[in-house]
């Protein structure tokens, strides 16, 4: 979404208010888990829904 957007990580981190680091670990898929107030702040900065960034992985 972030390519889509044509934004760059710098800024959603300074828009949504969380450290570079921890917006590496949501890209990568590293997270174990996501505050729904973060979510939120991203959904809004990407003008975008939950389901368009968060996948299932059994």
């Amino acid at each position: 979404m972030l390519a889509k957007r044509k934004m760059k990580s710098k800024k959603l981190v300074e828009e949504i208010g969380i450290t570079g680091a921890n917006l590496s670990i949501l890209k990568n898929g590293k997270a174990k888990g996501i505050r729904f107030d973060t979510l939120e702040k991203i959904c809004k900065a990407l003008d975008c829904k939950p389901g368009d960034i968060i996948d299932y992985v059994d």
